[in-house]
This record gives C-alpha cells, sequence and structure tokens, in this order.
C-alpha cells in the first residue's frame, strides 16, 4: 500500500475503532438489565463466570456495530481532510479525489470480514454458552430470593408463605405456612384421593437449608402441625416439635436455542416451524456485514464533501446515515415479512414481501446510491450531487438569516434569546446559551427515539389497517416518559456543549481575565439544573403517569392485545384482614362469585389454625356486606386439636369483610402512577401478600431520578472547561462514557434493589451518592 492508502487508513482506524466501541456498549447496555438478573440473582457466582458471560454478550452485537464504526471512521476520517484542505491540496497536485476509494474500500473490506466472523461463527457459539452457563447459574440457586409476606409458587404444587425471613448461615424463616395443591387422586402422602381440600402444614419457624445438587431447599421445621380433612368430615391433623421436610424446586427451563444460536450450516438446511426467524437469521449474517461496504460507499462522497463541522458532523452524518438510513428502514421492512400477510398503502394492497428482499433491499439501495455518489464525486461542484443538496441547505437558512438580519445594528450572538432569570449580564448569557442547547438537544434524543418507535411498529400499522392519528397519538402520549428519561442525559450534553464552546471561542479566559472565577460561571447552570430537577419531579407528578396510562393503551390496540384489565383473577392465593389467607379455583369478576375456595385463619404470633372453611363456592352480598358461602363446611381449632366440622348448605361469617375489589386490583404499572398513588399501591399489594420489592425500588427512584439533572451539570461543568481547547469529539466521547457509567451503575443498583439484596432506598439514592459525591469533588477541585 503506497504512502497515502497508510496516512487514510490511520486517519479512519482510531476514529472506527471509538465508534464501534461506543456503539458497542450503547447497545449492550441496552441489554444488560437480564445479564444483571443472573448474576446477581446466582448467590456469588466466581470473578471467572461473571467475565466469561460478560465475554460473551458482547460478539452478538458486533455484526451491528461494526457497519456503524467503520461509517464513522470514514466520514470523520475524509471529513476532518476536507476541512483541513488536504482533499483540496491533493486535487491542486494532481491527484483525484477517487484516489481514497481503493483505500477506504479495503478498509471496509477488512471490516465486513471481522462483522462476518462475528456474524457467522462467534455469534452463535457464544449465544449457545452464555445459555448453558445461564442454566447452570439458575441451577445453584434453589433457594430462590423468598420474600417475606408474599406467597411463592416456585415449588411443584407447593405454596410458600413466610410471614419473616432472616438472612445468615443458616436462614431462618418465620411464621411459615405451607400448602401442598396436589389433586387428591395424586397426592403421595396424607388422605390421598380421599383428601377434601389442600393439605395444609404451618410452624412457627423453620431453617432452611440449600440443596443446589438435588435442586430443592431442606427445612427443619419447629413446632410444626399438618392439617388436612377428607371427605368424610374425618380430620387427619397432627402436631410434632421438629419435624424435617425437603422442597423440591423446578427445575431451571433452559433457554430454547433459538435462530440466533443455531449454527449458519443448520439454518441453511432447516425445515421447522420457526421457519420465517431462521431466513431473517439466515440471511442478516450475511446481509449485515457487507453492510460495512454499502454504507462506505455512501460515506466516501460525503466526507469528502463535508468542509465544515469536522469531526462533529461526521459524526452526526454518521449517526444519521446509519441509524435513520439504513437500520431503521431494515427493521421496518423485516416487520412488514414477518407478518407474512398483505398489507394497505397508499389506497392499495400489496403483497407479503419475500424475507430475502426485505433483508437485502437496504444494502441494494445503499449500493445504487454509493455507485452514483462515487460516479459524481469529481464532477463541478454544481453538478455534484452531494454538494448540490448541501449548497441547497445553505442558500434556503442564508435567505431567512437575510430576512432577519439588521445590518445597521451589530448583534451579538443568541440575541433575542435571553432569560432575565438572574440579575447578572454573564449569567444571563450563560443561562440563555444552556437552554438553548438543552431544547436542541433534547430535541434531537426524543426525536430518534420516537422515530425509532414510528419504525417499529410500522409492520403492525400496515398489518392491522392503524391510521397514521393513532400512531401520531401514541408517539404523542410516549413523548412525555421520553422527556423524563433523557433530560439528566441532556443536561450532561448541553453543559459539555455550552462551556466548551465558551472555552474555544476564549470566552472563559477572557472571564477569568476579567476576574469571574469558573465556579461563577457555573453557578447559574446549576441554579437552572437545580429548577429542572424540581420541574421533572412535578412533571412526574402531574402529567408522566396519565401520560403513560394512554400511551400503553394505543400501544396495546396496535399491537392487537387485549388491554389488561386486572392483576389478581389468576393469583389464587390472598391474604386477608387480620391473618387471613384466601384459596380459590376461579373468580368470577361479573358476578363476584369465587368457586372451590378456602379460607385459613391464623393465630399471628404462632402461626396455628384457628379455623378452615372449605365452600364449592363462595357469593358477595352487597346489603350484607359479607361473603355467603355455599356447600361446604368450617372447623375450629383449640390449640393443636381440631374442633369436630361443622356442615352447611349456606351460611355467613360475619368477620369475612374483605370485598370482591380486594381480590381485583388493577395491573397498573409504576409508571403509569405518581409516588402518591404507588405507596397506595404497595401497601396494598403488601396487604394482600404480594412481592412488592420491585415497586418500593420505583417509588423511591421517583425522588432519586430527577435530582440527576442536577449532578449531571455538577459532573459536565469540569468536563466542560476542560475539553473546550480539544475538539467536538473529545467533547461527544466524554458525553458518552458519562452516560454509559451512569446508565450501567444506576441498573447494577436497581437490579440488586429488585432482588432485595439491598433495602430499596439504599438501591434507589446509590447512584446518586456516587455521582453526586464525584460531581461535588470535581467542582471542589477546579482550578479558577
Amino acid at each position: 500500500m503506497r504512502l497515502l492508502g497508510r496516512y487514510i487508513f490511520r486517519e479512519i482506524l482510531t476514529s472506527s475503532l471509538l465508534g464501534t466501541f461506543l456503539a458497542t456498549f450503547v447497545i449492550f447496555l441496552q441489554k444488560v438489565d437480564k445479564l444483571f438478573e443472573v448474576l446477581l440473582g446466582a448467590g456469588n457466582p466466581s470473578a471467572k463466570t461473571v467475565l466469561t458471560l460478560l465475554a460473551y454478550s458482547l460478539p452478538p452485537v458486533l455484526p451491528q456495530t461494526i457497519p456503524f464504526g467503520v461509517l464513522v471512521g470514514i466520514l470523520i476520517g475524509l471529513g476532518r481532510m476536507s476541512s483541513d484542505g488536504e482533499i483540496v491540496a491533493m486535487r491542486a497536485a494532481g491527484v483525484s479525489s477517487r484516489k481514497v476509494i481503493l483505500p477506504v474500500l479495503l478498509f471496509a473490506g477488512m471490516g465486513a470480514l471481522l462483522a462476518g466472523a462475528a456474524s457467522l461463527r462467534m455469534s452463535p457459539y457464544c449465544l449457545r454458552e452464555a445459555t448453558n452457563i445461564t442454566y447452570d447459574l439458575a441451577r445453584r440457586q434453589v433457594t430462590s430470593e423468598i420474600k417475606p409476606r408474599s406467597f411463592v409458587e416456585d415449588f411443584p404444587n407447593m405454596i410458600l408463605y413466610v410471614g419473616d425471613v432472616r438472612t445468615g448461615t443458616p436462614t431462618r424463616w418465620n411464621n411459615v405456612f405451607l400448602a401442598d395443591v396436589t389433586p387428591p387422586e395424586e397426592r403421595r402422602q396424607g388422605l390421598g384421593a380421599k383428601a377434601d381440600g389442600p393439605l395444609v402444614t404451618v410452624a412457627e419457624w423453620a431453617v432452611a437449608m440449600p440443596d443446589p445438587d438435588h435442586n430443592r431447599v431442606q427445612l427443619s421445621m419447629h413446632h410444626r402441625a399438618t392439617h388436612e380433612m377428607g371427605k368424610d368430615g374425618k380430620a387427619h391433623d397432627s402436631e410434632m416439635l421438629i419435624s424435617d421436610q425437603a422442597l423440591d424446586a423446578k427445575p431451571p427451563e433452559q433457554n430454547k436455542l433459538v435462530s440466533r444460536a443455531m449454527n449458519t450450516r443448520a439454518l441453511m438446511n432447516y425445515q421447522g416451524p420457526d421457519w420465517i426467524d431462521v431466513q431473517v437469521e439466515l440471511h442478516s449474517r450475511f446481509a449485515l456485514p457487507l453492510a460495512c461496504i454499502m454504507l462506505a460507499m455512501v460515506g466516501i462522497p460525503l466526507g469528502i464533501a463535508t468542509r465544515k463541522g469536522g469531526k462533529g458532523a461526521g459524526y452526526v452524518n454518521a449517526v444519521f446515515l446509519a441509524f435513520f438510513g439504513y437500520y431503521l428502514t431494515s427493521i421496518s421492512l423485516l416487520n412488514l415479512a414477518k407478518k407474512r400477510s398483505p398489507f394497505h398503502l397508499l389506497g392499495m394492497n400489496f403483497p407479503p414481501m419475500p424475507i430475502p428482499m426485505a433483508v437485502w433491499l437496504p444494502d441494494v439501495a445503499f449500493f445504487l446510491a454509493g455507485l452514483v455518489f462515487l460516479y459524481r464525486m469529481e464532477s463541478p461542484g454544481d453538478r455534484d450531487l452531494v454538494g448540490t443538496v448541501a449548497g441547497w441547505f445553505d442558500r434556503l437558512t442564508a435567505r431567512f438569516r437575510s430576512r432577519a438580519a439588521k445590518p445597521a445594528v451589530e448583534r451579538p450572538r443568541f440575541y433575542g434569546f435571553r432569560l432575565p432569570l438572574l440579575p447578572q449580564i454573564i449569567d444571563t448569557y450563560v443561562l440563555s446559551n444552556f437552554v438553548f442547547f438543552l431544547c436542541v438537544v433534547l430535541a434531537s434524543f426524543v426525536s430518534m427515539i420516537l422515530v425509532y418507535h414510528f419504525f417499529e411498529l410500522m409492520g403492525d400499522m400496515f398489518q392491522r389497517n392503524i391510521s397514521l392519528m393513532t400512531m401520531f397519538k401514541y408517539l404523542f402520549f410516549l413523548a412525555p416518559e421520553e422527556i423524563y428519561e433523557m433530560l439528566p442525559l441532556s443536561v450532561l450534553v448541553a453543559v459539555l456543549v455550552n462551556f466548551g464552546v465558551l472555552s474555544k471561542q476564549n470566552e472563559v479566559t477572557a472571564f477569568r481575565a476579567c476576574g469571574v472565577s469558573l465556579h461563577r460561571l457555573a453557578a447559574p447552570i446549576l441554579i437552572g439544573a437545580l429548577l429542572l430537577a424540581g420541574g421533572l419531579f412535578a412533571f412526574n407528578y402531574y402529567y408522566v403517569p396519565a401520560a403513560n396510562l394512554r400511551q400503553q393503551k394505543l400501544y396495546d390496540l396496535i399491537k392487537g392485545r387485549t388491554t389488561q384489565t386486572y392483576l389478581c383473577p389468576g393469583c389464587k392465593w390472598i391474604r386477608g384482614y387480620e391473618g387471613r389467607i384466601y384459596y380459590y379455583k376461579y373468580f368470577d369478576t361479573q358476578e363476584n362469585v369465587m368457586d372451590d375456595v378456602s379460607v385459613f385463619e391464623l393465630e399471628p404470633s404462632t402461626f396455628r389454625l384457628t379455623r378452615q372453611i372449605q365452600a364449592k363456592r363462595a357469593r358477595w352480598s352487597k346489603g350484607m356486606r359479607t361473603w355467603i358461602f355455599e356447600n361446604g363446611w368450617s372447623s375450629d381449632f383449640k390449640g393443636a386439636g381440631r374442633l369436630p366440622w361443622a356442615p352447611f348448605e349456606a351460611t355467613t361469617f360475619r368477620e369475612l369483610t374483605e370485598p370482591p375489589d380486594y381480590f381485583l386490583t388493577e395491573a397498573v404499572q409504576d409508571k403509569q402512577m405518581n409516588f402518591l398513588q404507588l405507596s397506595d399501591y404497595i401497601r396494598g399489594l403488601e396487604q394482600r401478600g404480594y412481592d412488592t420489592v420491585r415497586l418500593q425500588v420505583q417509588y423511591h427512584l421517583k425522588f432519586a431520578a430527577p435530582l440527576f439533572a442536577l449532578i449531571m451539570a455538577m459532573i459536565a461543568a469540569p468536563f466542560g472547561f476542560r475539553v473546550g481547547n480539544r475538539g467536538r469529539m473529545t467533547g461527544i466521547g466524554v458525553s458518552l462514557a458519562i452516560a454509559i457509567a451512569y446508565r450501567g451503575i444506576g441498573t447494577l443498583f436497581e437490579k440488586i434493589g429488585d432482588l432485595n439484596q439491598l433495602l430499596p432506598p439504599i438501591a434507589a439514592w446509590s447512584p446518586d451518592l456516587v455521582f453526586g459525591l464525584a460531581g461535588l469533588y470535581m467542582l471542589m477541585r477546579m482550578r479558577s
């Protein structure tokens, strides 16, 4: 390779590696939730296991990120050469700009080979190995986090309820309720087929020892009593001071090796029922690596034509081409092809799109566009397509600028955009620029996310004839949640850009020369970020939950799903008032009737049964405000002994006052409630015996998350003053690095809290504490 080729290679390589690295971690962090759940739920996995699982998680992402990295390197490298006049110098020396095509395409070919190796060999192997490791970790966590005051159904045909869990070695469970709900004819212990209702075991406390080799938990139960009633009215009760019992856990489900984990040769020979997914995966394994070359063909003339903007413009162009031009188009076409049904567009019906066409059409389109651009690359500027489009935009913006400008008066930058919130001119100037950049960045982020969702749902829109108005309503009500999520990150980028621009133009030096310190310059930004944090909290309290409820209903409509109304009709075990436990096989929500219902009344301190009620049917009476039990029996207990049973045809128990609504809790997501509504919702679920740890974490996050707007400003301000003279790519790199750390640490602590390994307040506030202390330290160390 000649000197020019080696020079271009070096110019492209660094930016390509950086672009691939950042894109890989951005996509990886979107999928890291399940990985954290597996690792944190596995107890104490070895460092080797953790690193191995993390390493196996990266190669499946590379086929998507390597083409993006190649495009980033080409646009930034050639854009830098063009903006510095090197391309003009080449042409002046008689060297055609087409000389860059061969080395760039050679570089893109090498990227295609790497992406092909990752797509054809590495990804299937890593997915299979990661699945095996995940299965092994799941098999070892037999003790699975047993949470207090909730019903656990992780053991086949057994329902476990524990009043209190004291962790340690060994683990102690207080107030244990265990019900064997195996059908009587299949029951191997107790009365067997003669039993009427479940076999109930209660214990004052028990020691739980995990037995992962046999996939079970060994219990040593103290003050244990078992109760079972026969169909003939004869009870089978027993009591023991100490008794051992084994709880066999469900075998962990090994994820089916889907098409992504199959070898390429197996995909070619596959004839099974999932042939659509297999065909998509097979063609994608070849189409994605070749996207390196297709994107490079478009990127070469675009990079050479970029005479302004430098590296920042190159990165923006890469995001636009790869994200909007290639990936979103590919997603839309694949969604259409997977539906395998005709779709309606522009008043015409179209047949189902073939899988190969949907996969290869973006590559073909970029290849043809690249050929046209490369052919016209050496045409005069007026005939250059890329230059023509760029010139058209320049003339358009210049026309608007000329209309708005008044040549008689020279006005400063951002004239007319001032926020008179602070008395000092400098404060107003800095804060106004910050608000301007914040609005631009936030609008860009939210727009990209909304466009992505639009293209992702396009296949469902065509299949179910969903109107564009419905889609726009969904995106409109989705926007508040995205604004809430992206505002802290937008504050980070806006602060970096604002102070970076001030440093780049030597305005910071001028302020310091006039005696204005960096802390004083940062003060209005920090005050503004604090106000934004308060506004974000109010926004999430008053508007976001209602908008999320609307967008969820519209999403269900677009997806063709039945909107879920209730959470608990399928939840057959409910904890009632005063230590009662209800069990039923079916609940009729229209008639307010429970079938095959059992009621167990327990003494709170010893957890002994005080009464058991069994009935074929229980009907709610509005006038009497109680349940009418039909065709059943009741039995009271005195100590460990059972008093004679009392059969009945219809009777009431006045103390059973739980209304039907108590059993029918509306299924509302945490994002669809403000903190007051979520607090009431958590209390209600806890009363019924449901696990609310995850909801408690989300409750505290409603207070902790808005504060991140201020914390991001505290972290970004010192970096903004430092990266100003190091170029825009430095600012972009710093922003992405901080965002990755924020996302990773936040998700890690959230999952630790969900698994009850940290108290919910600590899990929610720990990221704020970590980043807040880091930001405070950097602010104090900032040389002003």
